[in-house]
């Protein structure tokens, strides 16, 4: 059976570099903690656990004294930078510089909006860690959009512009954009509406990637953690591309999977996908 890893696949580099800022910490105290999941994949996260990575939720942090605590790609919003100089908690920020970048447009945008009695609207996924960063930039009060569907949280009588978290479809936020254009043409205010392009290109370009490569190979395994969103969107693709596709999180899913009379399988990932995973995955394969 020929096995193949897609060369493109694997951490972009706002997770390497969140990566590399925690190995380079746990290298020098030999302990750190780390504000949510350091990205959404179980098994990189465990690797981290045993080099002395502490993962912490919130309200954890909020009860640290004199720590030194990393803030991971996605980012957070400002209250998590008021709460570390209130508790001498010192951060090691991490975040992905185009998310950091998007948190700054925001926070101005939302500024300007709020003078002019208009909305901060963010394409994205309720409660995602980047999602409530950014809404943090708002005060709370962006409007968070999913789908074409909550668009009735909307005003189309007020002013309105429109940013994508950076991890969102390409298509989907298309949808939206011509959506709310559409809304805002029919009520003669067009004028009022603005949109930004904030989405990744390295995400999005990972979308025509992943179904070039998918379509070379009998089988495809798709190797993410659960809880990463660029993971489950790239796997939906994979599969309308090739039915064949497996969704795999850990190596004992592989025992599941029918490999009988396949001879080609392409082994791919998400955006927080590590590619010593997928090498792991490409050894037990290969002794099939």
């Amino acid at each position: 059976m020929r096995v193949v890893i897609d060369k493109d696949s694997g951490f972009c580099f706002g997770v390497v570099h969140a990566i590399e800022a925690a190995e380079k910490a746990l290298r020098e105290e030999g302990h750190l903690f780390c504000l949510g999941d350091i990205v959404h994949n179980n098994e990189e996260v465990r690797r981290l656990e045993e080099k002395g990575l502490q993962i912490i939720d919130e309200e954890t942090f909020d009860k640290l004294r004199d720590a030194r605590v990393l803030i991971r790609a996605h980012g957070e919003p400002p209250r998590t930078y008021a709460k570390a100089e209130q508790n001498r908690v010192e951060l090691i920020d991490a975040t992905c510089q185009v998310v950091l970048k998007l948190q700054r447009d925001i926070a101005a945008s939302y500024r300007r909006m709020k003078a002019a009695d208009g909305q901060v609207v963010i394409y994205g996924k309720q409660g995602h860690a980047e999602v409530v960063g950014l809404l943090g930039q708002t005060c709370q009060e962006g409007i968070v959009v999913s789908s074409v569907g909550d668009l009735d949280k909307v005003d189309f009588h007020r002013p309105a512009v429109l940013y994508s978290q950076t991890t969102q479809s390409v298509e989907e936020y298309t949808k939206i954009i011509a959506e709310m254009r559409s809304r805002f043409q029919a009520v003669g205010l067009e004028t009022l509406f603005e949109y930004h392009d904030t989405i990744c290109r390295r995400v999005a370009n990972r979308a025509r990637q992943i179904q070039e490569f998918a379509v070379q190979y009998e089988a495809v395994i798709f190797v993410s953690g659960e809880k990463s969103s660029n993971g489950l969107y790239l796997f939906d693709l994979c599969r309308q591309i090739n039915p064949r596709s497996y969704f795999v999180s850990h190596l004992g899913q592989l025992d599941d999977i029918p490999f009988e009379g396949i001879s080609s399988v392409g082994i791919c990932g998400a955006t927080s996908t590590p590619m010593w995973l997928m090498q792991r995955v490409a050894e037990v394969l290969a002794a099939k």
